[in-house]
């Protein structure tokens, strides 16, 4: 069977337009931590993810995130349609700084936490979690 051309092009634009899929997650989960941080810079460490390797369902995957000293923390899956899942602030009178849920999944994807601590530095921690069963529509 020869594709016409047409189908040809259709084809390869489908094909181009899945590679950029995880693009424009990405982009729209830096965007989405840039917002929380104002452009700052965000240092690896001194926040801890705890999620999954792998989820049967992705509709609820369980985390948990802890940051001593942080005042607030954004939750980011990287892959969904909207990446920004959550944001957790602590006041001063919290007896820890940490917080857990379920949270819905698209795919296998990243997921991120940021945190900002009481000095105003930011610091983050990541996971990749496997997905067997998406979680929302694309």
């Amino acid at each position: 069977m020869e594709l016409s051309r047409r189908e040809t092009l259709a084809l390869g634009l489908g094909a181009a337009f899945l590679t950029m899929m995880p693009f424009r997650a990405n982009a729209a989960a830096e965007d989405a931590i840039a917002a929380f941080t104002g452009g700052a810079d965000v240092a690896d460490g001194g926040v801890t993810l705890t999620a999954p390797e792998i989820a049967e369902n992705g509709n609820t995957v369980p985390i948990e995130v802890s940051a001593p000293g942080a005042a607030s923390i954004l939750i980011v899956a990287a892959g969904n349609p909207e990446p920004g899942v959550a944001t957790f602030n602590f006041g001063p009178l919290a007896a820890e700084q940490a917080a857990s849920t379920r949270i819905r999944l698209a795919g296998t994807q990243d997921v991120i936490a940021v945190a900002k601590m009481a000095d105003g530095s930011f610091a983050k921690a990541s996971a990749t979690v496997k997905v067997t069963i998406g979680g929302c529509g694309g």
